[in-house]
């Protein structure tokens, strides 16, 4: 209960503070047309600094950390992947990447976040085993997730597609309590209301179902280009403990590139994409015709760059691109915002390769309980065409990075020391 509190008010934190960070990057970026050409590169070389030198384990979403962490098979603690410290940092870092215009979101964070806060309560108390360490860090990731996107089922869902892969999930008592008690402390703080608003989005699966075919190969096939670049770039990065001073190269270079998308965009590419995307979901304004793919290439950008930041929610919005590309070649296909709704779940199911929680965090997040059934069919057809352009899965091939050091025993009993010496 302790955790889950502390888990459930660190994330209404982050999600109130992005939203100043957001404000005050639209101010900067008011002044002047050429201050992203200077802040950018400045800003995202200062951010990798930081995240580097004082709080290392803090780079991207923090996705791929929980997952090595929770797949470590070693008694002991990872705390070069969760701590406090990380927590900390991670929270510091990730306001500041959005304040500096970065594609980067809040939801990917706040994953690690929970599970450093879980994680710490391992090794004190009756949580001494391997099996205890894997439920707390499953437990918080899950809770990150539920409390970020105000969506408590879609919390559940990650846990069994993603951070349960390599374990069987147990839906325990604890596991489950800590994801919904997130979720009330979220929805207590921040009031009823979902992510993106509300959409009145309908689709009549006899004369319009051809949409989930459609929508679900393009978000499929896009979200797997995205993955199979991310992986490549990643590859190619210098490592986190040598080189430095490439690695802020690197990441300058990153944010000049970014800068020079979002000139050309008129800035629209900039921070999360979360107000452009509901405009668009509520119909209040089209998308431009080349949102999806520069925000698409911004926020490989923004990853690969080394700087703290989440992928979840610049996805939504790179699948609103697509999906209004697709309803503007195909306009007789299906309602405007159902065409943008099912493309959304798509590229996010074709990203991460995790079907049900990318339907379930569209239904949540849009309140399209309605279209439950399109949602469900269209992020299958989008996670098997995934596959076929990038067979191996995103976050489990960047977690293998974080596999293979030393494990700290300390504070352990001593059979949980012993099996980490055999």
């Amino acid at each position: 209960m302790i955790g889950s509190l502390l888990v459930g008010l660190t994330a209404v934190f982050l999600a109130m503070q992005s939203e100043y960070a957001s404000k005050l990057n639209k101010l900067l970026f008011a002044t002047n047309s050429l201050v992203p050409l200077l802040l950018m590169p400045a800003g995202f070389a200062a951010i990798a600094f930081f995240s580097t030198r004082y709080f290392n384990g803090t780079a991207g979403s923090g996705i791929p950390q929980t997952i090595a962490a929770l797949n470590e098979p070693r008694a002991g603690k990872r705390r070069d992947l969760l701590s406090l410290h990380i927590a900390v940092g991670k929270v510091i870092l990730t306001l500041a990447s959005i304040a500096v215009g970065a594609s980067v979101g809040r939801e990917g964070p706040t994953v690690q976040i929970g599970a450093s806060i879980m994680h710490f309560f391992y090794g004190h108390g009756p949580f001494r085993s391997p099996a205890h360490r894997r439920a707390l860090i499953l437990a918080g990731g899950a809770a990150g997730v539920a409390a970020a996107f105000n969506t408590p089922l879609a919390g559940i869902m990650f846990a069994i597609e993603e951070l349960s892969k390599k374990h069987v999930f147990n839906a325990n008592t604890p596991t489950i309590v800590t994801v919904v008690f997130s979720g009330l402390i979220s929805l207590f703080l921040l009031g009823s209301y979902t992510y993106f608003g509300f959409t009145a989005a309908t689709l009549d699966l006899a004369t319009e179902g051809a949409a989930i075919l459609v929508c679900g190969a393009a978000g499929g096939v896009a979200g797997a280009a995205f993955s199979r670049a991310m992986i490549a770039g990643t590859t190619l990065l210098p490592s986190r403990t040598d080189q430095k001073s490439r690695l802020l190269l690197i990441a300058a270079l990153g944010g000049s590139a970014v800068a020079v998308i979002g000139l050309m965009t008129d800035g629209v590419i900039f921070g999360t994409g979360y107000e452009v995307t509901r405009a668009a979901l509520e119909g209040r304004e089209e998308l431009p015709w080349y949102f999806g793919i520069a925000k698409l290439a911004a926020t490989l950008l923004s990853t690969l760059s080394g700087i703290p930041g989440g992928i979840f929610a610049p996805s939504l919005a790179v699948g609103a691109g697509l999906g209004e590309n697709v309803a503007s070649f195909l306009p007789t296909i299906a309602p405007h915002s159902a065409v943008i709704v099912l493309t959304m779940a798509a590229y996010l199911a074709g990203v991460t390769r995790e079907p049900m929680t990318s339907f379930v965090i569209m239904m949540e997040m849009t309140s399209s309980h309605h279209m439950l059934l399109p949602l469900m069919a269209t992020t299958v057809v989008a996670t098997g065409a995934s596959r076929l352009v990038c067979p191996a899965p995103l976050y489990q091939t960047l977690a293998d990075r974080f596999m293979g050091p030393a494990v700290d025993v300390a504070g352990l009993p001593d059979n949980a020391k012993n099996l980490q010496t055999k």
